[in-house]
């Protein structure tokens, strides 16, 4: 059976708007001989955060954010990480700052993130952002990245959330939650899958709009969803594949094949939400930036 689902491309959305934001930083630097600079802060040198990182890099290059980057190692202590946070926020060159999570286990995340300026808190994540998300008629200064992604990959593909049923799977702070909160702003009625709940299946059946982010592998199986729906797919998941060289490949949290062929959209791991993370970034810097330098 030929796929049903339009495939939402990620990628070339937001290569569109990294082009966009491309665009209003060199209008910035016209007008203003300014241009944003973001700041981050890895601790350690797990493979992934590094990677994650010089992907960063390489796009604030293309579009023309300053980058701020420093490398603390693994045993730094939780005060000399705060007092690298405290340089960011004084320095008036830094429009947006992160801090690259996991840290070591030896470090409280929660004492750092409360360390970061609200006005450079490009992840979204201080309490203050998080609390205006979650209260009507409040606007956050930065949302979550990821979460404003997902909704960016909605409405780019045309997709209306008012009034549709959204059924978000899983609960994190950095996904679930703040998604469930842009998808209630948007006026969507929105259920919240998790570990406890009873006869999720049935629940995710009902939706609309799909959002996935449990972490687990292929979970959400085809015949869960309803046809025509919206399937927006946040997990990144390593299943073993000895065809590969590299002996895994990527999945999402629900199983693409077979969710394709019942689906309106969904987007596909990789390519799908990734690459919108780091273009949310990019935009919430360059926001940042025009704040302050608009002034």
């Amino acid at each position: 059976m030929a796929t049903a689902a339009t495939v939402i491309d990620g990628k070339a959305i937001a290569q569109e708007i990294r082009h966009e934001i491309a665009g209003e930083v060199k209008e910035l630097y016209e007008k203003h001989a300014k241009v944003p600079g973001l700041a981050v802060v890895i601790v350690g040198s797990r493979k992934d955060s590094q990677s994650y990182v010089s992907m960063k890099r390489k796009a604030c290059a293309e579009v023309g954010i300053r980058s701020f980057d420093i490398d603390l190692p693994e045993e730094i202590s939780e005060a000399e990480v705060i007092a690298k946070v405290h340089e960011f926020n004084a320095n008036p060159d830094v429009h947006g700052m992160l801090v690259q999570l996991p840290l070591p286990k030896h470090i409280n995340e929660e004492k750092v993130l409360n360390e970061i300026c609200i006005e450079k808190d490009v992840d979204g994540f201080h309490p203050l952002n998080i609390g205006k998300l979650a209260m009507k008629g409040r606007e956050p200064l930065f949302q979550p990245c990821t979460p404003k992604g997902c909704l960016e990959l909605l409405s780019r593909s045309g997709i209306g959330i008012k009034g549709k049923r959204a059924v978000v799977v899983g609960r994190s702070n950095i996904v679930g939650l703040p998604v469930a909160l842009l998808l209630i702003k948007a006026d969507a009625t929105v259920t919240v899958v998790h570990s406890h709940t009873r006869d999720s299946e049935n629940i995710i059946r009902e939706a609309d709009i799909v959002i996935a982010a449990s972490g687990q592998a292929m979970m959400i199986k085809g015949d869960w969803i309803k046809p025509g729906a919206a399937v927006i797919d946040v997990g990144t998941n390593a299943v073993d594949d000895p065809s590969r060289k590299s002996g895994y490949r990527l999945v999402g949290d629900v199983d693409f094949d077979g969710a394709s062929k019942v689906a309106g959209w969904i987007t596909p791991v990789p390519g799908g939400v990734g690459p919108m993370t780091i273009a949310m970034l990019l935009r919430n810097a360059l926001d940042g930036a025009k704040r302050k330098i608009m002034q």
